[in-house]
């Protein structure tokens, strides 16, 4: 697994499943065909394979620092059929590798969904014995963004609202979630930075401690070839171009800093620093 010191804060990577997928999908970022991909050289070969196929990743990020164990964006979840999918439900062994390190479920004590798709809130609860949804952390307190979810609530229909049914609503019946704003605080370390596009109230979480700083992505970039061009917005972008000038901006205001930038998405290295490249940016491990 691969893991980053930040200061007194460290961070792990816990895989849920790979998500490659072919350059220039409809789908995906139809303007990243593999063409235009050979021109960033150094997305090759971790990024994007030889055979021009787009390296993906949904994991979630465990960020352990003084008294706080925390659950960055919670992947899909086993047991709940999903489009994403294809229909399918996953049966992985997702929280059995989180133990291998160390992190049961009940040492966990808070949890924070950049946004509320489907891939960054399934495992905030878990299928129990009695064929209810449960929540997975049942000492944590999740942190749930007010404008995210009054957003995705006023949608009421579709796929959507089937995960806000089982997975968000269980940890509301348990006492356990709480409503939070854009910036939040979690801890003296740890904080929500707004990066709305994507969806409208999604965040990057912030680390800074000793002098040292990183930021978790979310889905404010789905994968690196954003940084060579941050106008380009997958389809599921909420709003395509506010997501792409969030982009902008904060790349803008990353590069060429001491800050270490994790990938919600990202395939190994999965981490990096910004750097200028011309007009655009690169990412440099």
């Amino acid at each position: 697994m691969l893991t980053w010191q930040v200061g007194r804060v460290k961070v792990t990577r816990v895989v849920e499943m790979s998500l490659p997928t072919p350059a220039g999908a409809a789908y995906f970022i139809p303007q990243a065909t593999a063409a235009e991909l050979r021109k960033s050289p150094w997305l090759y070969p971790n990024f994007v394979s030889e055979d021009e196929v787009m390296q993906m990743s949904i994991h979630a990020l465990l960020v352990e620092a003084p008294g706080l164990r925390l659950v960055v964006d919670t992947c899909v979840g086993n047991d709940k059929p999903r489009s994403l999918l294809r229909g399918r439900a996953l049966s992985t062994n997702f929280l059995a590798e989180m133990e291998g390190i160390g992190w049961t479920r009940e040492s966990v004590n808070a949890v924070v969904c950049t946004h509320l798709h489907v891939d960054h809130v399934g495992w905030n609860t878990m299928l129990g014995a009695d064929g209810k949804w449960t929540p997975t952390f049942p000492k944590a307190r999740y942190y749930v963004g007010r404008v995210e979810y009054e957003h995705w609530a006023a949608d009421g229909a579709g796929e959507q609202q089937a995960i806000l049914d089982d997975s968000i609503q269980p940890i509301f019946d348990a006492g356990l979630a709480e409503f939070v704003e854009l910036d939040h605080r979690i801890s003296d370390e740890i904080r929500l930075m707004p990066s709305t596009g994507h969806t409208p109230g999604h965040v990057c979480v912030m680390i800074e401690s000793k002098g040292r700083q990183a930021v978790i992505t979310g889905d404010m970039s789905h994968h690196p070839c954003q940084l060579a061009h941050p106008d380009w917005s997958p389809g599921f972008d909420s709003d395509p171009k506010a997501a792409a000038a969030t982009r902008s901006r904060l790349f803008a205001e990353w590069a060429d800093q001491p800050i270490l930038m994790i990938g919600t998405h990202y395939a190994a290295p999965t981490a990096g620093y910004v750097k200028r490249d011309g007009a655009a940016y690169r990412l440099e491990s």
